[in-house]
């Protein structure tokens, strides 16, 4: 349980970036939401699977 407590860090920062740019683009250019927010989303989706996958592991072992 240690090593998933580690290992979320890295999908944690993941997601933070991927909003922290999605804010900042918008911000630049409030056009682009629609088009800035489906790609945030899916990569927070990517991001939160990493782990989903990582806690899986940590109860498999």
């Amino acid at each position: 349980m240690v090593g998933y407590g580690l290992a979320a860090i890295g999908p944690g920062v993941g997601i933070g970036l991927i909003f922290a740019a999605y804010i900042s683009g918008v911000a630049r250019q409030p056009e682009a939401q629609s088009r800035l927010q489906s790609i945030a989303i899916l990569g927070f989706a990517l991001a939160e699977a990493l782990a989903i996958i990582g806690i899986a592991l940590a109860f498999v072992l």
